[in-house]
């Protein structure tokens, strides 16, 4: 019987250290990711937590969905980067200690945008830069050096700096047709069976293909 890919193996391309798969790489408590979402990175791909997740002091939390493609140097910018704005200087003084660290009162309640959440099936292109709190949504395409400041809807395919929607990938009734299927919950056995439907069919082929029993896991994390 044909056995699905393993998602607790760190290097599914033993020939590749340059790829990793997240959910068995990641330790902070402060990120979630789904199975089979990796990131490609020739220099240390295993660094992610701290080279690509950058200002991650929380409590916010940066949560990732199944089956995403994360391409090299692309990087989540959290909430910790924030700076006050309403004064003559946005300079951090208390986080530099001494007597200043009195005032750390100053840099406390700054404004937050809550978790980023990227749906699943996403695809990163290189260098691609994502600020606090947006939410992608499944299917989605990021083009390479995009900055993603805003939402980005179901199946949508954005670029440029800030990020602006180019076009979807599907029409709504099409993109509802797809959520519903929600071929990422699929049971890995099943998502082997049906490999190539999932990558060069019809969202009719998809439909048909689709297991008896409903999926239980929710369509997008939260």
């Amino acid at each position: 019987m044909p056995a699905p890919a393993d998602p607790t193996v760190l290097h599914p391309m033993p020939e590749q250290p340059r790829v990793v798969l997240l959910k068995p790489l990641v330790k902070s408590q402060l990120i979630e990711v789904g199975e089979y979402s990796y990131y490609d990175d020739p220099d240390d791909a295993t660094a992610f937590e701290t080279r690509n997740v950058l200002y991650h002091y929380g409590p916010e939390k940066l949560i990732i969905g199944k089956f995403c493609a994360i391409g090299t140097g692309v990087r989540f910018i959290m909430n910790g980067a924030n700076h006050r704005m309403d004064g003559p200087s946005t300079f951090p003084f208390p986080t530099m200690g001494g007597s200043w660290s009195e005032h750390f009162d100053l840099l406390t309640g700054l404004p937050s945008r809550g978790d980023t959440v990227v749906g699943h099936d996403v695809w990163f292109g290189h260098g691609t830069t994502v600020l606090p709190g947006v939410r992608i949504g499944n299917g989605a395409i990021i083009g390479s050096g995009a900055v993603v400041a805003g939402d980005i809807p179901d199946y949508g395919i954005v670029g440029g700096n800030p990020a602006r929607l180019i076009r979807t990938r599907y029409n709504d009734r099409d993109i509802d047709r797809l959520l519903a299927v929600a071929w990422w919950n699929w049971p890995a056995e099943h998502i082997t069976e049906h490999v190539r439907t999932i990558m060069s069919g019809s969202i009719a082929d998809l439909e048909a293909a689709a297991p008896n029993t409903p999926a239980t896991d929710a369509d997008r994390p939260s």
